[in-house]
């Protein structure tokens, strides 16, 4: 049995913080679903950098990188964070470092919690499912837009503690939690015409990337889970695998 809360944004992460807590980090649109995308396509781990200068270090070295700022992908890397620049047979096996302007900030804001985990629509069950096994408390750490709320975040944050909710697995439900699950509760019939008029999705609509929107707000793509371990993300069941040896 657990208690559930919400972190609305990155700045306010510190007033959370809690080294017992399972952290689920989330950037809808789109960092942790293009995550969570490139290790169901098959790529070996995730390196998750904070800083341009990071990624171009990583570049010279003979690395895949994905980076990005203001939803546009930077020319002289590999990837932006669009799902869809990570479902080819090019990944299958290697090492991606990405950076991006909010998801990437917030998983190193939590690297020292109990436990990373990254959390979107496309793995939405898996999510689920693990948080409820788990017994711990949780913090869903929503990565906003530049420290600043964002609507799709925290109805994912209030879609995971309904679902929580309803299994029966929650002896607190905090009022942030409470707040976005009743926020979710007045969209989910259909999250793309409730987030119609957010400011993401706006800049996404402009940048001509609606069917990223549309991906990124469908349930149950892959049922990966990627893991926070030592600087890397990868699926949950390779962390398993290695517990075993």
């Amino acid at each position: 049995m657990a208690k559930i809360e919400v972190c609305f944004t990155p700045d306010t992460y510190g007033v959370y913080s809690n080294n017992e807590h399972i952290v689920v980090v989330t950037d809808i649109l789109r960092a942790t679903s293009a995550i969570s995308t490139a290790l169901h396509h098959g790529a070996k781990e995730i390196i998750p950098v904070s800083t341009i200068e990071e990624a171009r270090a990583y570049k010279k070295k003979g690395y895949l990188v994905g980076a990005e700022r203001n939803a546009v992908q930077l020319e002289e890397f590999d990837f932006g964070n669009s799902p869809y620049s990570y479902m080819n047979d090019d990944i299958k096996g290697k090492s991606i470092v990405l950076t991006t302007t909010n998801g990437t900030r917030a998983i190193d804001l939590a690297k020292n919690s109990y436990q990373v985990v990254i959390g979107a629509f496309t793995n939405f069950d898996a999510v689920v499912d693990y948080l409820a096994a788990s017994g711990r408390d949780i913090l869903i750490l929503c990565s906003g837009w530049k420290g600043r709320y964002n609507l799709e975040d925290t109805i994912y944050g209030g879609a995971i503690t309904q679902a929580l909710e309803r299994k029966g697995v929650l002896t607190e439900i905090e009022d942030s939690a409470l707040s976005a699950m009743y926020l979710y509760e007045m969209g989910m019939d259909d999250p793309y015409k409730f987030l119609m008029n957010s400011s993401h999705r706006r800049r996404l609509k402009n940048l001509n990337l609606k069917e990223d929107i549309r991906y990124c707000l469908s349930l149950n793509r892959t049922d990966v889970i990627p893991i926070y371990k030592d600087g890397k993300l990868i699926p949950l069941r390779e962390l398993q695998l290695m517990d075993k040896k």
